[in-house]
C-alpha cells in the first residue's frame, strides 16, 4: 500500500508539472496575460493585438520652396528656404485639421523614402524610415503617410439638388450659395457636387450658370459666368468670373493655346504655375506607378448624330484630332480591385481624364459607364481577400458602422462617378488687374492688395460618396 501511494504521488507531481509547462508555453505563444477590468470585475486576459499594417499614401515629390500659393516666411526664426515635414503635409492636405497630422507624427506613422544603394544599379532597394515633424524637406523627397490621415467626417445629411424651375426659387438660390468656396472682386470658386449640370439647355433649368445669375451676383449688377466646365457627374473646384476683364483673363488662362496677354513677368510666372489636380478611383491599377499620357483625342457621332463620344485618335490622318496630355500618379496599393490615382491635366479637352484612364491606362474610373461599361460588367463589386503589399499578409474590406454604402460609394449597386477636382492653383486675378489698371499703373494705391500673394491655391474636400469609398478602402481586417 505504501508503494502504491508513492507511485501515485509521483504521477500526480509529473502531471502537475506537465500541465504547468503546457500552460506556460501556451501563454508564451499568446503573450503575457494582462489585467483587465470589465463591469467592475478584475480578471486576466489576452493582450491586445498590435496595430495592423497601414496602407500607405504617397505624396508627390517635394517641389521645393517657396510652395505655390503660399508666401515665404520672413521671420528670422523660420528661414524662407526651409520647409519642415509637417508644413509640407499640412500644405498638401490643406482640408485636414493640423491636429490630425500632428497625431500621426506623434505615433511615428509618417515615413520618408530613401534608397539603399549597392554596387549595381539593380541592387537599389526602396526603404522607408520614420521622420520627425521638424525635419527639413529636400527637393524630390517623397513622404508616405497612412491613408487614414485623409479620412474626414461624413455627414449623414445628404444635400439634395432642388428640383429645377424656370426661375430659380429661394431653395435653389440658398443651395448654390452654400457651395461657394471662395469669393473676391474678380472670381468665385465653388465646390461643385456630382449630378449638378454646369451648362443648361431648354430642358435643364437648375444648371450652375442659370442658378449663378440669380444667386451669386451679390453686390454686382450681373451674376458670374462660366470660364471652364466640369462634367455633370464629376465634382470639385469650379471657377466663375465676375467681371468682363477677369473672364477674359481666365478664358485665356485655361485655353489650350496658352496665349495670355503679358501683363508683367510676375503675371507670366503665375500663369506658368497654374494647374489642376484630380483624385479618382479606378478599376484595376496602372502598370507604372506614375507617368505622362500623351494621347490625342477625337470625337465621333453616334445614333445619327444624337450622341457624341470621345475616343483616342488612331493617327490615320483622316480624322480631326486634338492634343491631350495628362500626368498621373498612383496614390496607394490596389484594394478590392480598385486604386486611387492623382491626375493632372496639361490640356483641357472634353472627357480627357475619363478617356485617358479608360483607354490609355486600361483602368476606367469607378462609375464611368460611358467609357468603362464593359469593365464594369465584369468587375465584381463584392469584398474579396487581397494582399497587403508591405507585409504580404491577406486583408479584406470591412464596413465601418454608420456608413450607408448605397449612397453612390464603391460598394453601391450603381456607384457614382469617382472623379473629383481636388486642387487648383491659379494667378490672383484681382491683384494683377488692380496693379495694371490705369489708376495703379505707376504705383500701387492699395497697400493691402500689393501684399497679397501672386498665386491662389484651393483644396476642396471630396463629396460624400467618395469619402465613404475612401473610408472603406482604407480599412481592412486580417
Amino acid at each position: 500500500m505504501r508503494w502504491d501511494k508513492d507511485v501515485s504521488r509521483c504521477l500526480l507531481f509529473l502531471v502537475r508539472r506537465y500541465s504547468r509547462s503546457v500552460g506556460h508555453s501556451a501563454l508564451a505563444n499568446r503573450g503575457q496575460p494582462v489585467i483587465r477590468v470589465s463591469n467592475s470585475i478584475t480578471h486576466l486576459g489576452r493582450p491586445k493585438e498590435g496595430a495592423k499594417p497601414s496602407q500607405l499614401l504617397s505624396l508627390p515629390p517635394f517641389p521645393g520652396h517657396p510652395l505655390l500659393g503660399k508666401k515665404a516666411a520672413t521671420s528670422p526664426d523660420q528661414p524662407s528656404r526651409h520647409v519642415t515635414a509637417i508644413s509640407w503635409i499640412k500644405y498638401y492636405f490643406d482640408e485636414i485639421p493640423g491636429s490630425v497630422i500632428q497625431s500621426h507624427f506623434n505615433k511615428g506613422l509618417v515615413q520618408l523614402e530613401f534608397n539603399e544603394s549597392s554596387t549595381s544599379k539593380e541592387g537599389q532597394t526602396r526603404l522607408l524610415r520614420k521622420i520627425k515633424h521638424s525635419e527639413v524637406m529636400e527637393v524630390g523627397a517623397r513622404v508616405y503617410v497612412p491613408i487614414s490621415v485623409a479620412e474626414t467626417k461624413i455627414s449623414k445629411r445628404y444635400d439634395v439638388i432642388p428640383s429645377g424651375t424656370l426661375y430659380p426659387n429661394a431653395d435653389e438660390i440658398a443651395y448654390l450659395q452654400r457651395l461657394v468656396f471662395y469669393k473676391d472682386p474678380a472670381l468665385i470658386v465653388l465646390n461643385k457636387p456630382p449630378k449638378l449640370p454646369v451648362k443648361g439647355n431648354l430642358p435643364v433649368h437648375n444648371s450652375m450658370d442659370a442658378l449663378a445669375a440669380a444667386a451669386l451676383s451679390y453686390e454686382y449688377d450681373e451674376g458670374p459666368r462660366l470660364v471652364h466646365r466640369l462634367d455633370r457627374e464629376s465634382s470639385g473646384l469650379h471657377l466663375m468670373g465676375r467681371t468682363e476683364e477677369s473672364i477674359s483673363h481666365l478664358h485665356l488662362l485655361f485655353s489650350n493655346a496658352k496665349r495670355s496677354k503679358s501683363l508683367s513677368k510676375a503675371w507670366n510666372d503665375a500663369c506658368g504655375s497654374t494647374y489642376q489636380r484630380y483624385w479618382a478611383l479606378v478599376i484595376g491599377s496602372p502598370k507604372e506607378k506614375e507617368g505622362i499620357i500623351s494621347a490625342p483625342l477625337t470625337k465621333v457621332l453616334l445614333d445619327d448624330g444624337r450622341t457624341e463620344r470621345v475616343m483616342l485618335a488612331q493617327h490615320s490622318g483622316l480624322e480631326a484630332s486634338e492634343e491631350a496630355i495628362t500626368e498621373y500618379r498612383l496614390l496607394g496599393p490596389m484594394i478590392n480591385g480598385c486604386s486611387w490615382i492623382e491626375l493632372r491635366p496639361h490640356t483641357s479637352r472634353k472627357h480627357q481624364l475619363r478617356v485617358h484612364c479608360a483607354e490609355a491606362l486600361g483602368t476606367p474610373i469607378v462609375g464611368d459607364y460611358k467609357y468603362g461599361w464593359f469593365v464594369h460588367r465584369k468587375w465584381k463589386q463584392m469584398p474579396r481577400v487581397d494582399v497587403e503589399p508591405t507585409t504580404g499578409k491577406p486583408y479584406r474590406l470591412k464596413r465601418p458602422e454608420g456608413l450607408d454604402v448605397q449612397k453612390g460609394s464603391v460598394l453601391s449597386k450603381v456607384p457614382l462617378l469617382h472623379l473629383h477636382c481636388r486642387e487648383l492653383v491659379l494667378p490672383n486675378i484681382a491683384k494683377f488687374i488692380e496693379l495694371h489698371s490705369r489708376k495703379t499703373r505707376t504705383r500701387c494705391l492699395n497697400a493691402d492688395n500689393c501684399s497679397k500673394p501672386d498665386l491662389l491655391r484651393f483644396v476642396a474636400p471630396m463629396p460624400s460618396h467618395m469619402k465613404i469609398s475612401w473610408k472603406l478602402m482604407s480599412s481592412y481586417l486580417i
